[in-house]
C-alpha cells in the first residue's frame, strides 16, 4: 500500500467572506516542495473572485488522467525497445450536470507520440495505449469515461 499527501491552503484576508464576495485563490503544496497557485474555475465562479491563471481542480483532474496515462505509455514503449522522443497529450474534460450533480463526465486524451527510428504500427500503438489505460491507478479510480485517440 501507499499513500499521498497535499497541502491545500487558503486564508480570507480581509473579504467579509459571508456575502460569496471572497477570492477562491488559494496553493498546492507537495512533499517536494513544489508549490502551484490554484483556484476555483472562472467557468465555475466568475471573475475577479477566481484567478484565471491559476490552476483549478478540473483541469488538474484532466491533466493528472493524462498524465497517469503518459507515464504507464513510456514505461510499456520502453520495455518494447520503442525509443519515444516526445509525448504531447492535449487532453479536455467535459463537466456537466447529470442527475441533480455536477461532474466531469468525459475525459478524452489526444496523445501525439514521436518516435526514435522505425515508429510501431498502428495496432502496437493501440495496444499499448489500451494496455495503458488499463494500469492507470486513476483511470481504475474513477467513474468518468475516458477516451483514447490517437
Amino acid at each position: 500500500m501507499s499513500s499521498f499527501s497535499a497541502e491545500v491552503a487558503w486564508e480570507r484576508g480581509d473579504a467579509r467572506f459571508t456575502d460569496n464576495r471572497y477570492s477562491r485563490a488559494h496553493r498546492w503544496s507537495f512533499d517536494g516542495g513544489h508549490v502551484v497557485p490554484a483556484s476555483s474555475s472562472p467557468h465555475v465562479v466568475p471573475l475577479p473572485y477566481s484567478v484565471a491563471e491559476n490552476v483549478d481542480p478540473e483541469e488538474a483532474f484532466v491533466a493528472a488522467l493524462s498524465s497517469c496515462h503518459m507515464l504507464f505509455f513510456l514505461s510499456l514503449a520502453a520495455k518494447k525497445g520503442l525509443i519515444v522522443d516526445s509525448y504531447t497529450d492535449k487532453a479536455e474534460g467535459v463537466m456537466e450536470t447529470i442527475g441533480g450533480k455536477t461532474q466531469v463526465t468525459h475525459v478524452t486524451l489526444n496523445p501525439r507520440v514521436a518516435y526514435a527510428g522505425q515508429a510501431p504500427n498502428r495496432d502496437t500503438e493501440a495496444d499499448l495505449h489500451h494496455r495503458s489505460h488499463e494500469l492507470c491507478f486513476l483511470a481504475n479510480s474513477v467513474k468518468t469515461e475516458i477516451e483514447v485517440n490517437f
